[in-house]
């Protein structure tokens, strides 16, 4: 299939810990998803598990996975995702951010992270389509949505925008008990809500401004891949265009991922 180069969507996933393949459910959530989009040229990936600052660009050629977890069965540390290196996005990407005071700097032996490819996987299991991986240069909200709002030009090259999160994540408060808990339940109503009604200004301060936002997420970064996405929406005007593609909990956690665009 040719690549299109329409405005692509900009998203928000929750991407899962290696065993989401083995789920009945949330793998054809993420390939039906997929199959609805409009074919990318590309795929800029923002992951919860990659903090590096200055803003840092993964690898530009197809390198071994980033087996970034632990204690888990062998078959997944066998997974292979070779997708090609987007050295052009690279370059893209360069351009539009850096600025005096602003450096962006090259990681070209980082390769994808599980945040990167679990979702992929099942998204875009042929490996065809070119995946450059960025890291999270903060956690502060206003600052992501810049970053997303620069980007935003890359969505009329063809490109697809994805922030790769978590929409509650609190492992350590996952082991008190089973079930999902109220923390994880309150929270995700809340912010569907808060997405629903583009209330930006509460989504920014979820932290004082929703229910159980410390224990929702005790640190930011499965949080904070959304600004980067929303930054890219509101650059394009789409923040009215958002809309749950993906609901419900998996053990605990609100695995609810958006589209906007």
């Amino acid at each position: 299939m040719a690549a299109t180069l329409e405005r692509m969507p900009a998203l928000y996933l929750s991407h899962g810990a290696p065993p989401l393949a083995d789920d009945p459910v949330w793998p054809g959530e993420l390939a039906a998803w997929s199959a609805g989009l409009p074919r990318p040229k590309a795929i800029l990936m923002v992951s919860a598990h990659w903090e590096e600052a200055p803003l840092a660009l993964g690898a530009t050629e197809t390198l071994p996975l980033v087996y970034d977890f632990w204690g888990f069965p062998e078959h997944y540390y066998q997974v292979q995702y070779a997708a090609p290196g987007a050295p052009a996005l690279a370059e893209s990407v360069r351009a539009l951010l850096r600025a005096p005071g602003a450096p962006v700097q090259d990681i070209p032996d980082r390769g994808l992270d599980h945040g990167a490819y679990v979702p992929l996987v099942e998204m875009y299991p042929d490996a065809d389509v070119p995946v450059l991986q960025i890291s999270l240069p903060t956690l502060d909200p206003r600052r992501l949505m810049d970053v997303g709002r620069k980007l935003a030009p890359l969505r009329d090259e063809g490109v697809l925008i994805v922030g790769s999160g978590f929409f509650t994540h609190n492992l350590a408060a996952l082991r008190h008990g089973g079930g999902v808990p109220s923390w994880s339940a309150e929270f995700d109503a809340w912010g569907h809500e808060a997405l629903a009604a583009r209330d930006v200004d509460a989504l920014l301060d979820f932290e004082h401004k929703s229910p159980a936002g410390r224990l929702a997420h005790p640190r930011t970064e499965h949080f904070a891949p959304l600004f980067v996405t929303m930054g890219a929406a509101d650059a394009a005007g789409d923040l009215d265009a958002e809309r749950s593609v993906i609901d419900g909990f998996w053990m605990g956690l609100a695995k609810r991922s958006v589209q906007f665009g």
